[in-house]
């Protein structure tokens, strides 16, 4: 028999997980982080072991030339400033995402992580200069400031197991700010001898990028060049052409495709199959491609390059400095050193706490982090771990010695911080349950993303209707999908304070029965026996015939004659468009998709997982019930 538990996984065949885009990112940067951390340390051990061959391999220069001009850079100059356009291109499509799909759409929610990004920025650079002022290292200050995001969010899984998403949520939605702010600092601050004539045309390539997005214009080709040509321009000018990635990234729309798209992308497929032709190959193709945002292709192609080589390469290019007792009791008495490393653990965790909580108690509560206290002062020891960005700025403001002092600061401060981190969330598990919960989820309001509340007098209910914990899913009998995930749902409904919920979303391009059966599920509700017929359906879904479904309303000793003609007639039609309709504005478009108590499950739908979703609503429900 065929092993199909794999499937449970993911969503209906044809669709990828391009509406779980955050878990997705949190996933590959937890993981690149293992990969980042060995290159840094293969970079000490070679800077240490290769004496001298480290630097001699890593200006070692490569030139590219077409006609008459030729491009010279060194190698570690093609990482810093050639591939890792493609991190800060990842960076910005993050940061759009957030505004389009994230926390963010709710623009009230971006003065927290805004100022907190910005405090968290500005408490390290002081705290610096307050060791360097005057002195040689104080042009070094943008050093002390950047959270590397990537390395925090991987560290956290590992020092902070057990903590909930939504505080990675947290981190990632505050250092989203940092990053960009970090960026504009580079160009502004850190770019010399900028010529105008090419930064001019950096800028007219950037317009013509942004009006072609807003026009939806889908020729990959055309952004290619404009994005390279933006890249060689503000080499030329001066200006970190990094910036450039950036601001692409920014331009590329998030958005999860409609169900009108889906079904259209459908039909093209259908016309292949019918006919396969070259030209309606390509049309399929299209198709298919355009139902997904450009944010989430350039993420889905980009993303796992830039975590898995290019930062890892970025930090093996740079972080290798020679390490001895003597040099070590130099740098930990520099100045240079001590600014970074007290700045990070120091400045971060307490910019990022404290203005957290000025915001709470200047609004009255109206605007709060989304996570608890706990969880905030976690995020901020975390927080100190500043690597990619801040190593990038080493290397413009520094070099000789003090840039390997600047590398003993931002090599300890991971470390420390960590370790910081680990205290933290070991002393919040200490705490009571309830306590715990409190400490690491907090008491905010969540977004909602289901808009069509559960309304008993009309919803199909299982389970009692005062539970604290609702899980609604969007289902289509002919699913295979459904199907499979039906036992998984009977296995978590034996939790006595839950109750389940099912609507109604027939996929008819895909599953050409689903309408008709879900018009038999409503006859029969009319009969008292939803749930029943509700069952036979999932449990027979290679049986949908017409013939079939008479057979269980005989089976269930409903009036079959009365079922037939009211589905004969489409009586429930309408009924089914209404559940059709909540599910097109909540943004379902696919089967299963489950809601626990208003918020959208994404990832997998296993026992495990959805236990775990439901034991956080569950926690989420008795703070609010606490609180009111």
């Amino acid at each position: 028999m065929a092993d199909f538990s794999g499937l449970l996984s993911g969503r209906t065949s044809w669709r990828r997980e391009f509406a779980a885009p955050m878990r997705a990112f949190l996933r590959t940067e937890a993981g690149s982080s293992g990969v980042l951390a060995g290159a840094i340390v293969l970079a000490l051990l070679w800077a240490n072991v290769g004496s001298g061959t480290y630097d001699d391999f890593w200006r070692t220069e490569l030139s590219v030339g077409l006609g008459g001009d030729v491009l010279s850079l060194d190698l570690r100059e093609w990482i810093n400033s050639g591939l890792m356009t493609l991190f800060f291109l990842v960076v910005g499509l993050e940061a759009r995402r957030e505004f389009d799909l994230g926390d963010l759409r709710d623009r009230s929610r971006l003065v927290l992580p805004m100022l907190a990004g910005i405090a968290g920025m500005i408490a390290p650079v002081l705290i610096y200069l307050g060791f360097n002022a005057g002195g040689p290292g104080s042009h070094g200050w943008g050093v002390a400031m950047s959270t590397d995001t990537a390395l925090a969010l991987g560290l956290l899984a590992l020092v902070g197991r057990g903590v909930p998403d939504r505080v990675r949520v947290f981190l990632l939605t505050v250092f989203v700010v940092d990053d960009l702010l970090a960026l504009v600092v580079i160009a502004v601050v850190y770019s010399e001898d900028i010529k105008l004539m090419p930064l001019l045309l950096a800028i007219v390539a950037f317009a013509i990028v942004l009006t072609l997005s807003l026009f939806r214009v889908r020729k990959t080709w055309v952004y290619a060049v404009l994005g390279i040509l933006m890249w060689a321009a503000m080499l030329k000018s001066g200006v970190d052409p990094v910036v450039a990635g950036l601001a692409i990234g920014l331009t590329a729309p998030a958005y999860s495709p409609g169900r009108e798209e889906l079904e259209e992308a459908t039909g093209l497929f259908r016309l292949f199959r019918e006919q396969p032709t070259p030209e309606l190959a390509r049309s399929a193709t299209v198709g298919l491609t355009t139902t997904i945002s450009p944010n989430e292709r350039l993420q889905y192609l980009y993303h796992p390059w830039t975590s898995y080589l290019i930062v890892p390469l970025f930090g093996l290019a740079n972080a290798g400095v020679a390490i001895d007792a003597t040099f070590l009791g130099q740098a930990f008495a520099s100045p240079i050193t001590l600014g970074i490393l007290v700045g990070y653990v120091v400045g971060k965790p307490i910019a990022v706490t404290s203005v957290s909580w000025l915001l709470e108690r200047l609004t009255g509560g109206r605007i709060r982090p989304g996570v608890g206290w706990a969880a905030v002062v976690g995020s901020g020891t975390i927080a100190g771990i500043g690597f990619t960005v801040s190593l990038l700025i080493a290397t413009i403001a520094f070099d000789g010695t003090q840039l390997a002092e600047a590398k003993v600061g931002l090599l300890s401060a991971v470390i420390v911080a960590s370790a910081l981190t680990w205290l933290v969330f070991r002393a919040a598990k200490l705490l009571s349950p309830p306590k715990k919960a409190l400490a690491l989820l907090g008491n905010a309001e969540q977004l909602q993303d289901l808009t069509d509340p559960v309304d008993p007098e009309r919803d199909h209910i299982r389970g009692p209707e005062n539970a604290s914990v609702t899980l609604v899913e969007y289902g289509d009998f002919e699913c295979p999908y459904c199907g499979m995930a039906e036992p998984i749902v009977r296995d978590i409904m034996n939790d006595d304070d839950l109750r389940f919920v099912w609507r109604h979303l027939p996929l008819s391009d895909v599953h050409p029965r689903a309408q008709i059966a879900a018009e038999v599920a409503e006859a029969a509700a009319e009969q008292g026996a939803f749930w029943e017929m509700h069952d036979l359906l999932l449990a027979n879904q290679d049986k949908l015939q017409p013939a079939d479904m008479i057979r269980y309303a005989e089976q269930l000793g409903l009036d079959a004659d009365k079922l037939h003609d009211e589905v004969k007639r489409h009586v429930a039609a309408a009924r089914v468009a209404q559940d059709v309709e909540s599910a097109d504005t909540s943004g379902v478009s696919g089967t299963p998709t489950f809601f626990v108590n208003g918020q959208r499950h994404y990832g997998a739908y296993d026992v495990e997982t959805l236990k775990a979703a439901i034991h956080v609503a569950r926690a989420r429900a008795k703070i609010t019930e606490r609180r009111g």
